[in-house]
This record gives structure tokens, C-alpha cells and sequence, in this order.
């Protein structure tokens, strides 16, 4: 299995020339970057091999909830005639019950031992800091929503006071906006406060006034997750907020040699690369896919998904999303692509997923009309079904999110095998190879 448990997170500045949203030559060499550490959460495969169906339950009901309230804002701030074909804002999802109960428990058991190597997943998080003098947060970056939000030192529940909280008197810089931001996940509860502006830093690249918010509700959702808050890197369509994104917000500052930033995730060495693309870390060229921004997403228009040589379905779009670990798909088609796996089964039908045999595991590919971009065996595989068994669940899941009809969204899962380039201005995403 994939081991995340010694990853790196470096956030850097280069200068770099892209060209439009087909094919790109390597840029010219960056400047030097900032590593930073990443912060741990649970992994959806448990210490023994196996696929742990709680965690990845709850971790669907965060994804599905997220993107609803991304729907929410995109029809705020553009209309529901923004909204991708068949795309609707559904119902709040909960965590089950006793899936919560068994989850619960589980972080108890795991305070009262001592800690051992589980081979954990981790986030795609580093540090950032806010105000002057800065105050420094642990942030999950995320190219599947918008905003930035940290715990305010006004929030005394008992999951803010776990986290990093920022105090806005104690910066000469903050200045308090009329409003408020609010947005649910999977327990019900929400992660609502005031609104603000200040001065955020990520690794030297500064964005003045960027607006965000020092919530003072914090969902439980986040009791067990070592992050402070999240900084949003999609489109401002989907900013509940209503405002720039952060990095829109650094490269109006001047603050940014190129509207362009790039995320390398590996077991070792991972980057996100703010103002350019790192080219020691890929090979070749960067292919380049227009993206629906309309839509608010980084949503790669024009893909299929092949089983080996065989192309499954076509002509859908897919959203890129850093800040989800699995892949997800419409379960029509899902089930076609699973239907070209030999022993695959449906393992979980109530949360759409799939198990196959380990020794076997199948060929999945996305292709926009250049390169077949392969999911790797170790990203198809989140554990076994059971201990000591020959099948194994697949990233890969089928679950309908409200985003559209046509539209698959791709995690980690799909990122962890190239090289992948947000380009702003092209309004594009780009894959390359890795070295």
C-alpha cells in the first residue's frame, strides 16, 4: 500500500512561461523552495492492510457535503444556470450513527495508547500565517473549494481548543467585514464565524487583504484531524465567501511571477509550487485540458476512462480535486467500468464501492485525448475486504454528488500518478509525467 507517512509539503516561487492549454515545454529553472511538514490524518486502509469502510463513509459525507456547499455558492454568486447538466444541491448527508459511534471510539482507544507507526495517510498540508505579527496555522490545501477559514480564538469548543486559533485583536493588520461565512458537513454541525481581512502568507508569497474567516464554530467533523482550516485554490465562482481566492488574491498583489501553481504527491518530497511548475519534477511535456471554470472547479472537459486498451465511457469531465482522497463516478457508469474488470464485485452497495482480486489489480486510465494518465496499482488499492483476504477495494467508487450527470471527481487517488499544473489565466489543468 501507499505510505504518505513521510511526506513533505514545499510551497515555492519561480518564474515560469506556460503556454496554452494543450502542450507545454518544461519552464525555466524555478528559485530555490520552503519544505514544510505535513500534518496527519487517518488513512482509509488500517494498520493491518485492511480497508477501513467507517473512515471512508465519513470521509464520502465530508466530500458529498463540500461540494454542496459549493453549489450553494456557485448559485449565489453566479445562478443555477451555472450549474453542470443534471447538477442539483441535495440533501445534507450524516454520518451514520454507529458508523460515528465506531469512529468515536476508535480516536479514544488511540489517545489512551502509545504511539506507534500505522502508516497513516496524511494531508496535502503546510503552514501558513496570518496577521502581523504572523500567527501560524496548519492548512489542508484544496483545489476543491474556495475559501480560507481558521479557528478564532473567540471558538472555545473543544475542537478549536485542539487546534491553532487566530486572535484578530492581536493583529495590526486585521480588519473586521460586514457578513458571515457558514458551511455544513457530515455531522450537521457547521463551520460558521465573522468575516475579515488580513494579511496571509504561504512560504513568503504574501496576499494583502485577503478575505477569510476566524470561525468560532467548528465541526466535530474535524475533532480527530490534525489541520487548523483549509485554503481554498478553486475558482471564485464557489467562494462562499463571495470574494478572490487566495492565490488570485497573491497574484494581484504582484506577488506571484506566473498565475500558475503545480502539486507533486509522493511518499516522499511532495510539493505544492506556487507561481510556476517544478521541472525536476516531471518529464516531458505538460498536456494541457481546458477546464469548465465556469462551473467554479477545476473541471477537466473532454475525458474517458479506459479498462487496459478498452475505452469504457467517454465524453464526460472530471474535477480535480486535492482535497478528496478517493475518485469518484456517476454509478451507471462506474458499474461499466467495473463490469471490464475479471472478479471484480460490488462490495458496498449503499456507498458504490467495488472490490477485485489483489494479485489482479485492473488497469484503470483517464485519457483527454493525448496520453493515457494509469492509475498506479498502489492508488487502485485501499486495503482488503477482510483480513487475510484475496480481494481488495479500489479508489474508484460510485456515488452520485449533485455535481452533474457528466462529471466524475477525481482525489488524490488520480493525482498521486502525475504531475498536476492548475494554469489560471489558460484556465486549464495540466498533467505531465513524473521523473
Amino acid at each position: 500500500m501507499f505510505n504518505k507517512a513521510a511526506l513533505l509539503l514545499a510551497v515555492s516561487i519561480a518564474v515560469s512561461a506556460i503556454a496554452g492549454p494543450t502542450v507545454a515545454s518544461a519552464p525555466a529553472a524555478p528559485h530555490a523552495g520552503l519544505a514544510i511538514p505535513l500534518g496527519r490524518r487517518a488513512a482509509l486502509t488500517k494498520a493491518d492492510g485492511v480497508f477501513d469502510l467507517d473512515k471512508a463513509i465519513a470521509h464520502g459525507v465530508v466530500v458529498a457535503n463540500k461540494h454542496r456547499n459549493n453549489l450553494i455558492a456557485l448559485q449565489k454568486n453566479k445562478g443555477v444556470e451555472a450549474f453542470n447538466a443534471g447538477a442539483e444541491i441535495k440533501e445534507l448527508r450524516k454520518i451514520p450513527v454507529d458508523v460515528e459511534a465506531r469512529l468515536q471510539q476508535a480516536v479514544a482507544k488511540r489517545q489512551a495508547e502509545a504511539l506507534t507507526d500505522e502508516e497513516d495517510d496524511l494531508e496535502w498540508a503546510g503552514t501558513i500565517s496570518i496577521g502581523t505579527p504572523a500567527q501560524k496555522f496548519l492548512i489542508d490545501f484544496d483545489t476543491g473549494s474556495s475559501d480560507l477559514w481558521v479557528p478564532s480564538s473567540s471558538c472555545t469548543s473543544s475542537v478549536c481548543k485542539s487546534k491553532s486559533r487566530f486572535a484578530a485583536s492581536s493583529s495590526s493588520t486585521s480588519s473586521k467585514k460586514s457578513g458571515t461565512f457558514s458551511i455544513q458537513y457530515g455531522d450537521g454541525s457547521t463551520v460558521s464565524g465573522p468575516v475579515y481581512t488580513d494579511t496571509v502568507n504561504v512560504a513568503g508569497v504574501a496576499a494583502t487583504k485577503q478575505y477569510f474567516s476566524p470561525v468560532t464554530t467548528l465541526s466535530s467533523s474535524f475533532s480527530g484531524d490534525p489541520i487548523d482550516g483549509i485554503l481554498g485554490l478553486a475558482f471564485p465562482a464557489i467562494s462562499n465567501l463571495g470574494q478572490n481566492p487566495f492565490f488570485y488574491t497573491a497574484e494581484n498583489s504582484g506577488n506571484v511571477d506566473s498565475n500558475v501553481f503545480s502539486f507533486y504527491l509522493a511518499s516522499t518530497g511532495s510539493e505544492l509550487y506556487l507561481g510556476g511548475t517544478n521541472p525536476s519534477l516531471y518529464s516531458g511535456d505538460v498536456e494541457y485540458v481546458p477546464v469548465a471554470s465556469s462551473s467554479g472547479f477545476w473541471q477537466a472537459t473532454g475525458a474517458k476512462i479506459k479498462v487496459g486498451s478498452t475505452t469504457v465511457v467517454s465524453g464526460f469531465q472530471t474535477i480535480i480535486d486535492s482535497g478528496t482522497t478517493i475518485m469518484y463516478g456517476p454509478p451507471a457508469a462506474v458499474k461499466k467500468v467495473f463490469a471490464q474488470v475479471s472478479g471484480s464485485k460490488l462490495f458496498d452497495s449503499t456507498n458504490g464501492f467495488y472490490s477485485y482480486p489483489c494479485n489482479t489489480p485492473p488497469k484503470l486510465s483517464f485519457n483527454y485525448g493525448g496520453k493515457d494518465w494509469t492509475i498506479s496499482a498502489a492508488n487502485i488499492n485501499l486495503g482488503q475486504t477482510t483480513s487475510g483476504s484475496s480481494s481488495c477495494v479500489a479508489s474508484l467508487a460510485a456515488q452520485d454528488l449533485g455535481l452533474g450527470s457528466n462529471v466524475w471527481l477525481l482525489g488524490d487517488s488520480f493525482m498521486k500518478n502525475a504531475y498536476t499544473v492548475f494554469d489560471v489565466d489558460q484556465e486549464a489543468v495540466g498533467f505531465a509525467s513524473l521523473a
